[in-house]
């Protein structure tokens, strides 16, 4: 028996049940990385440049009155990656090109050019933007807590691409409205799709609806994994990305 699933995320499949069961899961890794860092970096861009704000400044006709307030630049700033794993890797090597000083928190160090910091506080603290990307799941259930956002601070900012449950939304609400951290970038939330509509009046969060994988090419390309999975399966016995084995 086997469990495809169309996704790089398996944080809501009972992995030891399957193993048990002599299930093999399967998942999509790789092809839907470049599409998730492509949105991570572009909604980083248009928190820091302020760019939804800036295209509603022009449709409203504000332009020919008065100047739009100053922004502020990715170039020069330190970036803190949470969960270094494929997709972190290449959001890292798609901000090096902006000038950014690289750090990051993990399991483990990976002998990487890029910092390591094992504790995830003190990364916030070090940090002007920090990049969510850890996988979901009870270890990692509300890691970046009241403490880390009040040590990111009223100059920084997040961005949150993996999953919702990483970031303690109560938290973040709440740091978001006090002013205690700058702004947020997320693309994933509690109970998606309805989310909490404290967000809708803030000013300083941008919101997508879940799209780090959804383009036509990725969408297709990971479609093609789940199903080449099946088919390698039944006629082989074995899988081509399994992440747990019966």
């Amino acid at each position: 028996e086997i469990i495809a699933t169309n996704g790089v995320g398996y944080d809501l499949i009972p992995l030891e049940l399957a193993a048990r069961r002599g299930i093999v899961v399967t998942n999509t890794p790789d092809v839907l990385n470049a599409a998730v860092a492509e949105l991570c970096v572009g909604t980083l861009l248009s928190l820091l440049r302020r760019l939804p704000q800036a295209d509603r400044f022009v449709r409203d006709g504000r332009w020919a009155g008065t100047a739009f307030p100053l922004s502020t630049s990715l170039a020069g700033k330190h970036v803190g990656i949470v969960g270094l794993g494929r997709i972190g890797k290449d959001i890292a090597r798609r901000l090096e090109p902006f000038g950014v000083a690289l750090a990051y928190h993990g399991r483990s160090d990976q002998n990487l050019a890029w910092r390591y910091e094992p504790d995830l506080a003190t990364l916030a603290r070090d940090v002007d933007v920090l990049i969510v990307v850890a996988p979901g799941g009870l270890d990692t259930a509300h890691l970046v807590d009241a403490r880390v956002l009040a040590a990111l601070g009223p100059q920084g900012y997040l961005v949150n691409v993996a999953r919702g449950s990483v970031v303690d939304q109560a938290a973040l609400l709440a740091a978001l409205e006090q002013g205690s951290i700058a702004g947020a970038a997320l693309d994933v939330f509690d109970n998606e799709p309805a989310i909490d509509p404290r967000f809708f009046t803030l000013d300083n969060v941008m919101l997508t609806p879940h799209l780090g994988s959804a383009t036509r090419e990725t969408r297709a390309a990971m479609a093609q994994l789940m199903l080449d999975n099946l088919r390698a399966w039944f006629r082989s016995g074995r899988a081509l990305t399994p992440v747990a084995a019966g």
